[in-house]
C-alpha cells in the first residue's frame, strides 16, 4: 500500500509543506499510525482516506511548528500550486503557460484543491467530497464555479492578447 500510494501522497503533501523531508517524515508517520490503530471503519476509497488523513497530519503539523495559515477562500498562499501542475505540463509556449498560472493565481484555495484532487489526482466526486469535508453537491458547484473562473479569465486575457496585436 505505500509503495502504491506514496506517489500521490507526495505530490499532494507538497502542496500544503515546502519541506520535503518533514513531508516524507510525516507520510511515513501516517502509515505507522495506521498500521497501529487497525481501524475497523469501512473504507470507500483507500487513496482519498490516504489523502486526507495526510491533509490533516500535514496541517497539524503546521500549527505544531506556529506556522500561521488562514483556511479562508481569499488567502492565496495556502493551497499552492505547482509548476509541475497537469495543466502547465500540457501547454506548448511559455507565454500560454503564464496566462495558466495568472488564471489559477485568481482561484481560492478551495477551487485550487478541487481542481487538484479531481483531475491530477482523478478522484470521484465522492472522494473528493470526502477529501474536503463537503459534500457531493458543494464538490460539483465548486469544480464548476472554478472553471467557470479560468475561462473567464483565460477568454479575457486572449482578447486583452489579439487587442494588443
Amino acid at each position: 500500500m505505500f509503495r502504491k500510494y506514496y506517489g500521490s501522497l507526495f505530490l499532494f503533501g507538497s502542496k500544503f509543506l515546502p519541506d520535503k523531508q518533514l513531508l516524507e517524515d510525516n507520510i511515513q508517520e501516517l502509515f505507522i499510525e495506521l498500521w497501529q490503530s487497525r481501524s475497523k471503519t469501512p473504507v470507500v476509497s483507500v487513496k482519498a482516506y490516504l489523502l486526507k488523513s495526510l491533509k490533516y497530519k500535514l496541517l497539524k503539523e503546521l500549527r505544531k511548528n506556529e506556522v500561521q495559515i488562514e483556511l479562508n477562500e481569499n488567502d492565496q498562499t495556502f493551497f499552492d500550486w505547482s509548476h509541475e501542475s497537469f495543466l502547465i505540463a500540457k501547454e506548448e509556449s511559455e507565454e500560454k503557460r503564464q496566462q495558466i498560472l495568472m488564471a489559477i493565481s485568481h482561484l481560492s484555495n478551495r477551487q485550487k484543491e478541487i481542481i487538484y484532487l479531481k483531475y491530477y489526482q482523478n478522484l470521484s466526486y465522492e472522494e473528493v467530497s470526502e477529501i474536503m469535508n463537503i459534500n457531493y453537491q458543494v464538490a460539483r458547484n465548486l469544480l464548476c464555479q472554478a472553471i467557470k473562473t479560468l475561462k473567464q479569465f483565460l477568454s479575457h486575457t486572449i482578447g486583452m492578447t489579439i487587442m494588443l496585436l
